[in-house]
């Protein structure tokens, strides 16, 4: 049997990630219980394990230090890795938005925009996604707290993940359009897919036959 090297997300994404390799015989739960361990191994499967942050997971699988991982849709968009990229697994789900204070929607026309001013994480989707509307955008690249932007004059709109909606509405901003769905993803090294293709395809395909079942577990 192949070794293969599995990447594990860090975070809201670990305990349905380690659920769902535990249903095609892989164990990775260890690191729900020692959250300091960020390596291990099952031998009896040759699998090597690595957790890390969801933001780092593509650049792992892309040059080849993991064959598989678990990364968020948001990362794929705003990395833009050359992964093979094979299941949306579903869980994660959230939604990538443009949003803007109250006050501005009550009387803002998007269709008039020539020249916005954003506060994002996500710089390269955000610019994309006014690009494609032929509108001028300024981006002011943030790591937290987006939310604030608009409120303290940074910035007039901002684009964010929400998935309740309620700090948005906490901190009265209102959507304005809808940019991404955003879920996890099953990744996958272009190469490995080559030269480890019997056992990875068995991997996607177990992951496959076995994604609605662990998906109601987590309802």
């Amino acid at each position: 049997m192949e070794n293969i090297t599995i990447a594990i997300p860090k975070g809201r994404n670990l305990k349905p990630t380690v659920k769902l390799f535990q249903t095609i015989g892989i164990d990775a739960s260890i690191f729900l219980t020692d959250t300091r361990k960020l390596l291990a191994s099952q031998e009896n499967m040759n699998v090597n394990f690595m957790v890390v942050r969801d933001t780092d997971i593509p650049t792992y699988v892309e040059y080849g230090a993991a064959d598989i991982g678990i990364s968020g849709k948001d990362v794929l968009l705003e990395k833009e890795t050359n992964v093979y990229e094979p299941i949306d697994l579903k869980f994660g789900y959230c939604r990538m938005v443009l949003a803007e204070p109250e006050d501005l929607r009550l009387h803002d026309d998007p269709s008039t925009w020539t020249h916005v001013r954003v506060a994002t994480k996500y710089p390269n989707i955000t610019e994309k996604y006014f690009k494609n509307k032929g509108i001028e955008v300024d981006i002011i690249k943030l790591y937290g707290s987006i939310e604030i932007a608009p409120l303290v004059g940074l910035s007039e709109r901002i684009v964010d993940l929400v998935s309740t909606g309620d700090t948005m509405k906490a901190n009265r901003l209102v959507e304005v359009d809808e940019i991404a769905k955003i879920s996890a993803r099953l990744v996958v090294n272009r190469a490995s897919l080559k030269t480890k293709h019997e056992r990875i395809n068995g991997i996607i395909e177990g992951v496959r036959a076995n994604l609605d079942a662990v998906l109601k577990e987590l309802e």
